[in-house]
């Protein structure tokens, strides 16, 4: 995505009681660029998709943004950006969940470097939904073991 990075925030200016830090959204920025995975889906799945994102509880807005593919196609995609956010680093937590996705999908080790080296809010306390996401990822190992 071009001409925009990642920025971690607060909806007016509430830490998130999920991830206890700023989280994900993007931000328009002459230059910049951020990478990401497009994903096909149903329209009849948008509902549910806004939903999760906290669309109908004004936190998040979608957006249609163009996204340039490394085979040099542009599609138009639908991304989300926070309303009302106060800057604020995210947790140790969900910047580890945006590292290990940025390298499952393979995005380009500059970029992952990049990532690694946001700042985190040194968050400590338990994330429940981490522990759900690292005992389903022992899960997988196990089963294809």
């Amino acid at each position: 995505l071009q001409d925009f990075k990642l920025e971690f925030g607060h909806h007016q200016g509430r830490i998130s009681s999920v991830w206890h830090g700023g989280t994900a959204t993007i931000a328009q920025s002459p230059g910049d660029e951020v990478w990401g995975i497009v994903w096909k889906m149903n329209t009849c799945n948008l509902s549910s998709l806004d939903k999760q994102e906290g669309v109908e509880d004004g936190i998040y807005v979608p957006i249609e943004v163009n996204v340039h593919t490394e085979a040099g196609k542009v599609l138009t995609c639908r991304s989300y950006q926070m309303r009302d956010y106060v800057p604020g680093p995210p947790s140790p937590q969900y910047k580890k969940v945006i590292c290990m996705g940025a390298k499952q999908n393979g995005l380009p080790a500059d970029y992952q470097e990049k990532l690694e080296a946001i700042e985190t809010n040194n968050y400590a306390g338990p994330v429940p939904i981490m522990e759900e996401i690292e005992a389903s990822i022992k899960a997988e190992k196990i089963n294809s073991a």
